[in-house]
């Protein structure tokens, strides 16, 4: 079995700083993209940011400039630096990620972190 395991969210004040970390365990053979998701109370997940195995991040327009993804493969860990937080970042964080145990790759989420935005 896979599990992906977030951790680092938490309450920081407007204009803070906060670091995500996602780590992935099981019997895994690659790790594909790996993405970080963010969801608002009623309202369907969206994407914040997402990594290929050799880089190369993605940012939809709303993220650009205040986040940063990374990964470190021999780890199969992955992070997301968030800066200038606003009260409206305010949501539950998740960790997605594309791996391959055996046969083609799969989908795995993780169980999510708590992010909150206020003074």
């Amino acid at each position: 079995q896979v599990q992906l395991v977030e951790s680092g969210g938490g309450l920081v004040q407007p204009g803070g700083s906060l670091t995500l970390s996602c780590a992935a365990s099981g019997t895994i053979l690659h790790i594909y993209t790996m993405r970080w998701y963010r969801q608002f109370p009623g309202k369907q997940r969206e994407l914040v940011a997402s990594i290929g195995y050799v880089g190369a991040p993605y940012y939809p327009d709303s993220m650009k400039g205040r986040v940063i993804i990374s990964r470190d493969n021999n780890k199969n860990t992955v992070s997301l630096q968030m800066n200038n937080l606003k009260p409206e970042d305010t949501a539950v964080y998740y960790c997605n990620a594309d791996i391959k145990i055996s046969g083609n790759a799969q989908g795995y989420w993780g169980q999510g972190t708590q992010v909150t935005v206020s003074s």
